[in-house]
């Protein structure tokens, strides 16, 4: 119960909590709206990542960075790092794909746009958690003497 308590104080392991919630919602809705609905890449990736920013928002900033700062200030801030961490993750991953499948053109593209939704996901974790301590979230303390 001890380490439990101690995992529970690391924001990273808050992080990782709400990060498991917030991939069954996003990236379930991106594979939902890309196999089922057969939208495109970026369309199902920008709406899952939408629906799952909106819950990521409050349950970082409540409970994984227990964060003071008004809703006005840090939801712009929010923002600016999930469009630029979504462009970033999910641009990289789809050039790797692409790269993939010039190497490998008789695999199945569908299988690679999945496999690019899934690696855009994991560097789209790390880079959020990042841009959010450091940036959205980031605590005001006073420097130690």
């Amino acid at each position: 119960m001890a380490a439990l308590t101690v995992w529970l104080k690391s924001s990273f392991f808050r992080f990782l909590i709400v990060g498991v919630f917030n991939t069954l919602i996003g990236l379930g809705t991106s594979f939902l709206f890309f196999n089922v609905f057969h939208l495109g890449y970026w369309p199902s990736t920008f709406l899952g990542n939408t629906i799952g920013a909106v819950v990521s928002y409050g349950l970082n900033r409540t409970f994984t960075f227990r964060s003071q700062a008004s809703i006005g200030s840090s939801w712009w801030k929010f923002t600016l790092v999930i469009l630029c961490c979504y462009g970033f993750s999910y641009g990289t991953s789809l050039l790797l794909g692409q790269a993939w499948l010039a190497i490998f053109p008789s695999f199945p593209t569908n299988w690679v746009h999945n496999g690019a939704i899934l690696f855009g996901n994991g560097i789209y974790m790390v880079s959020n958690y990042l841009g959010h301590k450091y940036f959205t979230f980031r605590s005001k303390e006073l420097p130690q003497v």
